[in-house]
């Protein structure tokens, strides 16, 4: 009888000491230095930004107190509210010899962030963009640390290095962020910018680093935070879409490798490839990857209970997305802290630059050649000195009218940091990178007046024309043999042809598909963005194009009459 009674009181003690736990991780990813509703480069209110995601975050903070609240990476780079902050800090002025509208001291996307009690942020790859001056500035003013188990220091190197974990107890539940970058910077970016800095594969270090936080530190859930893509669907495991063969660097995107190869992690929040997902799971990993540009706030909850051994196990764990809307009220706080420097972009993107004698659409500008990409050749055969220049159409959603033309329409033209390289080639590289340009469209049957003739499987923003060379691409013909009567000067080019090519530095590392240029010899490199080149040559008097130069076509006619119906938003003509 004593035993039973016994028994019966341990049972109670060990029930009075179980209690259950709630806890949420608040995430972005890729801000790109969105605070602002306001698309910079059409002048109008957009659905997204820190400011609106503030909202969303006190939201859920008071539905659960129990929070942490992260970031994945590119924070620093994108839109001009940021750049033009970066380029002060880069060169000790503003671009287009601005005056502010009140001194900016300050990174304002660590500011906003600070006030918005980030506990930790997963440094990306577009923090590198701007050197190590920017990166380390942007860095110090944060009051959060910056992660990455995979981005060590070089032997005798003075840099400063990354933690490869953040630990921090919610209501007595350990919890083990584990930061991880993808690791293509060596391709991407020229060596002044990460001098001191070596580029691990991410499995690998993700594996050492959950083996060494459950040592060290014992969590009771971990977490990898990924400035990286899944690359494979979720549900079986294959290339999520065709285009993912050409557009990732080996190595870039290996989410669902970590979440399938590295045993003892919960969870994974990621991004870098402008993408959404909520709800999956691989295995027992719960994935979750927020949208870009801050429009939408990702969101897990653990629920996690501990008995009388002081052990916590995870019950149930789920994610979601919450959308930003055009009803989701701007934090007011957020937006008067950051107020000076959306006001100093705007003076800058409202600078006149030249004039435009005609009205440009992008949407067409991609299957018929257009004096808005001629504008982008023009600019770079120029600076580079080229034979040849590589340039693609960034914002399909462009539209200039003829008239004054300000920094707003150049810079919505060409909406990346990139700079310019001028890279030794030939023919045979030209022709390379053409056929790999035309994967843009699909191959045409019949009478080839029927659609869709548009490849949805690749990027838009990764096919490329070129200039210097005049060229058919022929949609009747397959991948790999669409570039017909492909000429330099007049005169069928050969492969043995040298020539010197302009390309941006990302095309450059032989992303989505270009490996041709990959190992080519680099003989120049602009000190400035090609935004910026191109700004100064219209400023300086330099007449933008009335007219295409019509150097290239995609035939047959009745194809592209179909992509031109496609692309001004027609629709396809479909059977």
């Amino acid at each position: 009888m004593k035993n039973r009674l016994l028994v019966l009181l341990l049972a109670l003690s060990a029930g009075a000491s179980a209690r259950e736990v709630n806890i949420r991780v608040l995430a972005t990813t890729d801000l790109h230095g969105n605070i602002y509703a306001w698309d910079y480069f059409t002048g109008r209110e957009v659905p997204r930004g820190l400011a609106k995601i503030s909202t969303l975050i006190a939201a859920e903070r008071a539905g659960n107190p129990n929070t942490l609240l992260i970031d994945c990476g590119d924070t620093i780079q994108g839109a001009p509210l940021e750049g033009v902050y970066q380029h002060f800090v880069r060169t000790g002025s503003f671009p287009s010899k601005i005056t502010p509208v009140a001194p900016l001291t300050v990174d304002p996307m660590m500011l906003a962030m600070n006030a918005l009690h980030y506990d930790v942020m997963t440094i990306g790859n577009h923090e590198w963009n701007f050197g190590l001056k920017n990166l380390n500035a942007a860095r110090s003013a944060a009051h959060f640390p910056w992660i990455s188990a995979n981005i060590g220091t070089t032997t005798g190197s003075t840099a400063k290095p990354f933690e490869p974990w953040f630990i921090k107890v919610v209501d007595g539940v350990k919890i083990a962020i584990i930061g991880i970058t993808t690791p293509g910077e060596p391709t991407w970016e020229t060596p002044d910018h990460y001098t001191g800095y070596r580029f691990l594969q991410g499995k690998a270090a993700a594996a050492r680093a959950v083996a060494d936080v459950k040592q060290k530190e014992h969590p009771d859930v971990v977490i990898i935070a990924a400035h990286a893509g899944l690359e494979k669907e979720v549900k079986n495991g294959v290339i999520t879409n065709e285009d993912t063969r050409f557009d990732n660097l080996p190595g870039e995107n290996m989410v669902h490798e970590i979440a399938t190869q590295v045993p003892g992690i919960d969870a994974i929040i990621f991004g870098h490839t402008h993408s959404e997902l909520a709800g999956a799971r691989l295995g027992d990993v719960l994935l979750m990857q927020p949208r870009n540009w801050g429009m939408s706030l990702g969101e897990m909850d653990f629920k996690l209970d501990s008995g009388a051994d002081g052990h916590w196990r995870v019950l149930s764990k789920n994610s979601r997305v919450i959308p930003v809307t055009n009803k989701t009220a701007s934090d007011e706080a957020i937006l008067q802290m950051a107020k000076p420097y959306h006001e100093t972009a705007e003076l800058y993107l409202n600078t006149p630059v030249t004039q435009s004698p005609v009205a440009m659409d992008a949407a067409v500008a991609r299957v018929q050649d257009s004096p808005m990409i001629d504008m982008v050749q023009q600019v770079q055969l120029h600076y580079a000195k080229a034979d040849v220049s590589f340039a693609s159409i960034l914002n399909g959603g462009l539209k200039i009218a003829q008239g004054p033309m300000t920094i707003r329409q150049i810079a919505g033209l060409y909406i990346y940091d990139n700079t310019l390289y001028a890279i030794e080639g030939d023919g045979k590289m030209v022709r390379a990178a053409l056929e790999n340009a035309a994967r843009y469209y699909r191959t045409c049957t019949g009478d080839c007046t029927t659609g869709p003739l548009i490849n949805p499987d690749m990027i838009s923003y990764n096919y490329d024309m070129a200039a210097g060379v005049e060229y058919e691409i022929d949609l009747r013909q397959p991948e790999g043999h669409r570039i017909q009567n492909l000429r330099y000067h007049g005169k069928p080019l050969e492969d043995s042809q040298k020539l010197r090519i302009a390309v941006n530095n990302y095309r450059s590392g032989g992303g989505a598909g270009y490996l041709m240029f990959r190992d080519a010899k680099v003989v120049w490199r602009s000190t400035e963005e090609i935004r910026e080149l191109m700004i100064d040559y219209f400023s300086g008097g330099k007449p933008v194009p009335a007219k295409a130069v019509g150097n290239w076509k995609v035939i047959p006619e009745a194809a592209e009459a179909e992509l031109i119906r496609e692309t001004s938003r027609e629709g396809p003509r479909l059977k």
